[in-house]
């Protein structure tokens, strides 16, 4: 593989210093700012904290509202005084040779998209923290995906909205209720400017409905290579109603939904064509975007004169399709009169008719008591669709069988891809170093390959378990910091204050549960019998203590009640400091939660975790992972890597899977991970731990990164759908 990145020899030379003006120095910080390939480059990152270790913490990691307080003469002396001069000049020159850098994997496995890039549509965006347009697993997949495609060179144009709002803010009550706090976004604090078109003017895309008009501008932010495009319906001539239609994401009601759904697809499609893009590639991630393949239908009819059936054919012999849910409530469903409301306009210049169009959104093209389905009309106007996980895989083609009656169920055109993460935005900081002196020169770039990964079983075990042990020495101190700061927001009193700052123990096995609280995930199976778990928390000689942290959808009230009982657990004496809940789950409290727990819980009911990522990021730091054999880690475990619940199977009763469930955690927790934790030799080392640790990276490591995960999208559907070559999609 070439070269995406600079090598460890190259991060490690600095060149020496460079005269620059105040003016001078102040751009080249404001353009790293303005580019987000600074989020996955942890000497930049450096480089913005050290201006001002504090205020960089309270503007949430965000060097636009940190440089914003500077004047170039006030930053020149902060250089000057910190010796930075070098480390910026270094900087600005590794992102331009980023940037202008054409020997990319793409360029030798991928140049057909040079002239026709892959449009990728996504409802989410999770980038950084600073970025707030994304709630969780889709975002942050989404920002993985498009930061590895920035990394590969793959040529590739992101649509998305831009949410003011974003997601809501966190904050649980004295009762440890769920409160959602909505914040207004600072446009000019954000690294976004209005998108242009080739004559220099703003881009503004108008969207027809039978009420009238729905206009929005578009954005444009650059994550390394890629540009990504994101919608904005705040803007003059729409209705009150509509200038806040993208204010927050997941919002609303089913009628905020599907407007906000024909703005990404219709909107978005409209958007790369004003731009002068014209797409070799869709790839629909989720069904939020797949009003796209209609919008993308007319304009062939359009432009080609072309009838629908055949414009169909073509856009769907175009199209990539990812479903990400197992669970049938997770997938949009509209009535026709919505459907006719916003899809009336398009209907009529597709030259279709109400049933045909309703029909392209159902499973049973004739039933009128079926509402239209986005996910069904994305696998209708798709010819690679996929799941997101081997397992997730053959759910989604028994799912939807019934869209091919005239198949068997393995012969559903429904394959996987299964989702990875992007190595250089998880892996911590302490992790690279070690990596870098122990892993060939130049791994970074090839982190998708078994081979580099096996370097970590040479390393030496002291080396890795301190490096661990630092990082969860990290982690307690930000949980410490954190838990203080929510009690005295709540005005609880200065002796609880004070033992939030004295949280939890580093020498005691700690567990990490993280996530959207989904009633299905089970974020209280471990809570079952709080005499058990109490004992496992205060045993004498093998304790072991538990952080959570996760947010519930704001009409979720079972999800609600579940953060309340366990954020609850601090006042009963039987937990005794050994439960914490975190508040307002991010991608900040993410990072510091897989780069420092010992263990990554995750207890799905089986089969509905359709991948999961975020054990894959405590991979790569060293965490081993305890989990249902569902996801990503059905066909990740080998015995070796980590440990399982249970032995990959469910009942069909809901009560005896979890009571089976419950009853196979606590004989894992028992009888295997507890054990091989506190099994320590003469030099304190748990050696048959650190042992799983490295097969755990070694064997994992590569097989889930982002970079394996859109070198398969880019083989298996970009080529095919851009014509390049003819690669079956069927990865199951």
């Amino acid at each position: 593989m070439s070269q995406t990145e600079t090598a460890p020899a190259a991060r490690i030379a600095q060149p020496l210093p460079t005269e620059l003006s105040p003016q001078t120095l102040y751009e080249k910080c404001m353009a790293l700012a303005r580019n987000l390939w600074w989020t996955w480059h942890p000497e930049v990152i450096n480089l913005f904290r050290d201006l001002d270790p504090i205020r960089w913490r309270q503007v949430d990691h965000n060097p636009i509202a940190l440089l914003s307080e500077f004047t170039p003469e006030r930053l020149d002396a902060r250089a000057a005084e910190l010796v930075l001069y070098s480390r910026i000049n270094y900087a600005y020159r590794r992102l331009n040779q980023y940037m202008n850098n054409k020997q990319t994997w793409a360029v030798k496995n991928a140049g057909v998209l040079g002239s026709m890039p892959v449009a990728y549509f996504s409802a989410e965006f999770g980038i950084h923290e600073s970025v707030p347009i994304y709630s969780g697993g889709l975002g942050v997949l989404s920002g993985d995906h498009i930061k590895s495609a920035s990394g590969l060179g793959v040529p590739l144009v992101a649509i998305g909205l831009f949410y003011d709002q974003g997601y809501f803010k966190q904050h649980l009550d004295m009762s440890g209720y769920q409160q959602e706090e909505y914040l207004d976004t600072k446009v000019e604090m954000l690294p976004m400017e209005p998108a242009v078109d080739k004559a220099g003017k703003h881009v503004l895309v108008t969207i027809d409905t039978r009420h009238g008009k729905l206009m929005a501008k578009v954005w444009l932010v650059h994550v390394g290579r890629v540009p990504l495009y994101l919608l904005d319906c705040d803007v003059e001539g729409n209705s009150p109603e509509d200038r806040e239609l993208t204010s927050r994401l997941y919002g609303g009601d089913q009628r905020t939904r599907i407007r906000q759904e024909l703005v990404l697809g219709v909107g978005g499609v409209k958007a790369l064509a004003a731009l002068g893009i014209t797409p070799g590639v869709y790839h629909l991630n989720e069904g939020h975007s797949v009003f796209a393949t209609l919008e993308a239908v007319r304009e062939r009819m359009h432009n080609d004169g072309m009838t629908f059936d055949n414009a169909l054919r073509d856009v769907a012999q175009h199209t990539a399709f990812t479903t990400h849910t197992p669970v049938p409530a997770g997938h949009d469903r509209f009535d026709g009169g919505l459907m006719e409301e916003h899809l009336g306009p398009l209907r009529d210049q597709l030259r279709i008719s109400y049933e045909q169009l309703m029909g392209l959104g159902r499973v049973e093209p004739h039933n009128e008591a079926e509402p239209f389905c986005m996910t069904v009309l994305g696998l209708k106007l798709s010819r690679r669709a996929n799941a997101v996980s081997a397992l997730h895989g053959h759910v989604s083609r028994r799912m939807w069988a019934h869209l091919w009656p005239w198949r068997v169920e393995e012969e559903i055109p429904i394959g996987h891809i299964t989702n990875g993460v992007h190595v250089p935005s998880w892996l911590a900081w302490q992790m690279l170093q070690l990596y870098d002196r122990n892993f060939p020169v130049g791994w970074l770039p090839r982190m998708g390959e078994p081979d580099v990964w096996q370097s970590i079983l040479h390393v030496d075990p002291g080396e890795l378990w301190e490096t661990h042990y630092s990082l969860k020495n990290l982690l307690l101190a930000f949980v410490r910091r954190r838990v203080s700061r929510q009690c005295r927001r709540r005005g609880e009193s200065d002796a609880v204050v004070e033992a939030a700052r004295n949280l939890l123990d580093p020498n005691v096995l700690t567990i990490g549960f993280a996530r959207r609280f989904a009633t299905y995930k089970r974020a209280d199976l471990i809570m079952g019998n709080i005499d058990r778990i109490s004992k496992l928390l205060h045993d004498p000689e093998r304790p072991i203590q538990i952080i959570f942290a996760g947010k519930a959808h704001p009409a979720d009230e079972p999800g609600k009640q579940l953060i309340k009982k366990i954020a609850n657990a601090r006042h009963d004496g039987r937990f005794n400091n050994r439960v914490v809940f975190l508040e307002d789950y991010d991608i900040n409290v993410c990072r510091h939660l897989v780069q420092g727990v010992d263990v990554w819980l995750n207890n799905p009911r089986r089969p509905l975790e359709a991948s999961g990522t975020s054990g894959q990021k405590a991979v790569l730091n060293g965490a081993l992972n305890l989990s249902i054999l569902d996801g990503w880690w059905a066909e990740a475990y080998d015995g070796s890597n980590g440990f399982a619940i249970g032995k990959g199977t469910a009942h069909v009763s809901d009560e005896i899977t979890d009571r089976r469930d419950y009853d196979a955690l606590y004989d894992a927790l028992e009888h295997e991970v507890i054990p091989l934790y506190y099994d320590r030799d003469a030099d304190g080392l748990p050696r048959h731990w650190i042992q799983r640790m490295m097969n755990s990276i070694s064997s994992l490591a590569w097989r889930f990164s982002a970079h394996r995960m859109v070198m398969d999208y880019t083989r298996f559907a970009y080529l095919p759908a851009a014509g390049g070559v003819t690669c079956d999609m069927a990865l199951r």
